[in-house]
């Protein structure tokens, strides 16, 4: 099981990450507990974390019209993980670009 999905960046999480406490923000997997994020964290980007916030995002409810008439979905539901660095570490998410 791999815990850590992928990094959430969108301007919210880019304001976030250039205050003086940075924070990053993540999708990962819905049955991760906080310890667990935090060791993937650490082992995966070789920082230290100092905070773990997280959050269940509920899908959105979607319908479109068609020739059989009005159908309904929902995308799926997510976690989202707002990660604190101590003080001199930083993630580059670009570097193997």
């Amino acid at each position: 099981m791999s815990i850590l999905k992928r990094p959430i960046i969108t301007e919210k999480t880019a304001s976030l990450m250039e205050k003086n406490v940075p924070q990053y923000g993540f999708e990962v997997d819905l049955r991760a507990s906080k310890d667990e994020i935090k060791k993937e964290i650490e082992r995966v980007y070789e920082v230290e974390v100092v905070n773990v916030n997280t959050m269940v995002v509920r899908g959105k409810s979607r319908q479109r019209f068609s020739k059989r008439g009005v159908v309904y979905g929902k995308s799926s539901n997510f976690k989202k993980a707002i990660v604190t660095l101590k003080d001199g570490f930083e993630i580059d998410f670009y570097k193997h670009i």
